[in-house]
């Protein structure tokens, strides 16, 4: 079940960093953090799993275009506990996203949708399940 879902429309431009603030519920699955235009065109989605889709505390980052995703990237780390708030720091430029976590560890993404932002990403949606 969905505890909360933030849609905030916001934008940010590439060089800006954007701060993503949240807790997780104590029983939380997952949570999903989407870059993009709308929920069919994702720049970016990264997606922490505590125990989801086949994977147990797993930082999973995917794109998500016409229908299709992308290939997902799976990092080592996992600094998010359910309950705790974290942080997550997110900037971007024509080649990629960089991701900083909660515990100063960096994502390194690919920007394969810059054209599609016209210079501005849209944090499309925070959910927290």
């Amino acid at each position: 079940s969905m505890n909360g879902v933030v849609d905030e429309r916001m934008s940010f431009k590439a060089g800006q960093n954007l701060t993503v603030k949240g807790v997780p519920s104590i029983d939380s699955t997952n949570f999903a953090i989407n870059v993009g235009n709308s929920a069919e065109d994702l720049a970016l989605h990264i997606n922490p799993r505590f125990d989801a889709h086949g994977d147990q505390q797993a930082v999973v980052v995917n794109s998500f275009q016409g229908g299709n995703w992308g290939t997902e990237q799976r990092e080592g780390g996992f600094p998010f506990k359910q309950g705790e708030d974290f942080k997550i720091q997110i900037t971007f430029n024509s080649e990629e996203f960089r991701i900083i976590l909660p515990d100063g560890s960096e994502i390194h993404f690919p920007n394969n949708r810059y054209m599609h932002f016209e210079g501005e990403a849209r944090i499309y949606s925070i959910e927290i399940k």
